[in-house]
C-alpha cells in the first residue's frame, strides 16, 4: 500500500452503526494521536451523515484529552439540524470510555454571492524549496534517537517552507511562517477527501509559530505543546493534490497559551480557507495540569 493510500485509508472510517464510526491511528512521533488526524476523521464522520451536495464551510474542534495511539477512536455523530441550505453536526470522539475531542461542523449548499478576498503574500515558489522531509533526513543526527525512525519515515504530504522547522535549528524572530503543501499523488475527486486532508494538514506545524518570538524551536525539551481548540473555515473549492500555501502568524501568547491564525491559498492566489487555534505552551517545570 502506498503512503498516500495509507492516508486515505486513515480517513476511510468503519461504520459500526447509524451515526457511529471507528477510525485508526498513525504515529507521527509525538507519542499521542496527531490532532489533525482526529480533527479530519471527525469531519469525515460528520459528512457521512449529510445528504446531498453540501460541503463543510465551518468546523470547530476542542481537544479534551491526549489520544492513545494503541486504541481505535470511535466517533458518535449528533444531528442538530437539517435545514434548507445549511446542515449542522456535532461529533464526539471516544477512547477508553472518555471523550477526547468534540467537533461542531456546518455544511452549506453551493450558492452564488458576493466575492472578495485578501491578496496572497509573495513567497518563494515551491519548486525552488527543498522538501521538508529531505531536510529532516539530511539533519537526522540532531533528532532524538527514539524519534529518528518515525520522523524520517515517508510522508503522504510534501511540505516545503523557506524557513527551517527542524529541531535544533535556529530560532526565528517574528511569529510568522509560510509553508507550501500538497499530497504527493493524485486524489479522488470527492470534495470531502480534499477537505479532510486540508483539515489534517492544517494542524501540522501550526502551534509552534507562537514560539518564534521567544527563541524556542519545535522539539525543545523544555516545552510541552498541545492543541486546545482548532477552527477551520473553508471558503472556496480546492484540491489537496495541488500546491497550497499556508500563511501562519501568532498575534498573542500569554498565560501558557498561544494563539495562532492562518490563511490557505492556491498557487494561483485564491484564498480557500482560514484557520485559528489556541494551544498550550507550557514550560515543563510548571506543575499545573490541563
Amino acid at each position: 500500500m502506498s503512503i498516500v493510500s495509507e492516508l486515505l485509508d486513515l480517513l476511510e472510517l468503519e461504520k459500526l452503526e447509524v451515526n457511529i464510526y471507528r477510525g485508526k491511528n498513525r504515529d507521527l512521533g509525538t507519542g499521542r494521536v496527531f490532532g489533525g488526524q482526529v480533527f479530519a476523521q471527525a469531519l469525515v464522520a460528520a459528512r457521512r451523515t449529510v445528504e446531498g451536495p453540501r460541503e463543510a464551510h465551518s468546523v470547530h474542534g476542542y481537544f479534551l484529552r491526549p489520544g492513545d495511539l494503541k486504541a481505535p477512536i470511535v466517533y458518535f455523530v449528533d444531528r442538530p439540524r437539517d435545514g434548507g441550505t445549511f446542515t449542522s453536526r456535532r461529533v464526539t470522539a471516544i477512547q477508553h470510555g472518555e471523550a477526547i475531542f468534540h467537533l461542531s461542523a456546518s455544511f452549506h449548499i453551493e450558492e452564488p454571492g458576493l466575492d472578495h478576498q485578501v491578496t496572497m503574500p509573495q513567497v518563494r515558489d515551491p519548486d525552488s524549496i527543498k522538501p521538508e522531509l529531505q531536510q529532516v533526513r539530511e539533519n537526522a543526527a540532531v533528532l532524538p534517537p527514539e524519534l529518528r525512525t518515525v520522523i524520517t519515515q515517508d510522508r503522504p504530504i510534501d511540505f516545503r517552507s523557506p524557513q527551517s522547522h527542524l529541531p535544533g535549528g535556529p530560532a526565528e524572530g517574528e511569529p510568522e511562517r509560510y509553508v507550501w503543501f500538497r499530497v504527493i499523488d493524485a486524489l479522488p475527486d470527492d470534495p470531502i477527501v480534499h477537505q479532510a486532508i486540508l483539515a489534517y494538514a492544517s494542524d501540522y506545524g501550526f502551534l509552534p509559530t507562537a514560539l518564534f518570538p521567544h527563541g524556542i524551536r519545535y522539539g525543545d525539551p523544555r516545552m510541552f505543546l498541545a492543541s486546545l481548540d482548532h477552527t477551520l473555515w473553508m471558503h472556496r473549492p480546492f484540491r489537496a493534490d495541488e500546491w497550497l500555501l499556508y500563511v501562519m502568524d501568532s498575534p498573542n501568547a500569554f498565560g501558557s497559551r498561544g494563539f495562532v491564525r492562518g490563511q490557505i491559498f492556491t498557487r494561483g492566489g485564491l484564498l480557500v480557507a482560514s484557520v485559528a487555534q489556541e494551544g498550550l505552551l507550557r514550560l515543563k517545570d510548571h506543575k499545573a495540569k490541563a
